[in-house]
């Protein structure tokens, strides 16, 4: 009969050798010109792709991220409504609203919400 580690060792070095052929024949060889070139509708591009972009559409980003993961938070604290103390509950609340109602004041104050700019 043959050993577990035996058993262990002949399964480890199949699986290696299956992996090894995998890579060696997943392999791409050739360069393309052509795949490596930027697509743009299949016409060549008119400008570079490096060009810097508004930093207003990365502000407005991390402003989604902030409220989206706000929502993210406030889902479970319904849920809870049920289990807590109701005093606790509604201080956390409350709390936790004017804490982002603060900052969407913040951001409304300083212009990050107009586009007119």
């Amino acid at each position: 009969m043959f050993s577990i580690t035996l058993i262990a060792l002949i399964i480890m070095t199949i699986s290696f050798i299956v992996m090894i052929l995998a890579s060696i024949l997943s392999k791409k060889t050739l360069v393309d010109r052509e795949k490596s070139s930027p697509f743009e509708c299949g016409f060549d591009p008119k400008s570079s792709s490096r060009l810097p972009f508004s930093l207003r559409f990365f502000l407005i980003t991390i402003i989604f991220l902030i409220f989206d993961v706000e929502i993210a938070l406030i889902l479970p604290m319904i849920i809870i409504f049920k289990f807590s103390n109701m005093m606790i509950w509604t201080s956390t609340s409350i709390i936790f609203i004017l804490i982002l109602l603060g900052g969407l004041y913040h951001e409304w104050n300083q212009g990050m919400l107009n586009w007119s700019n």
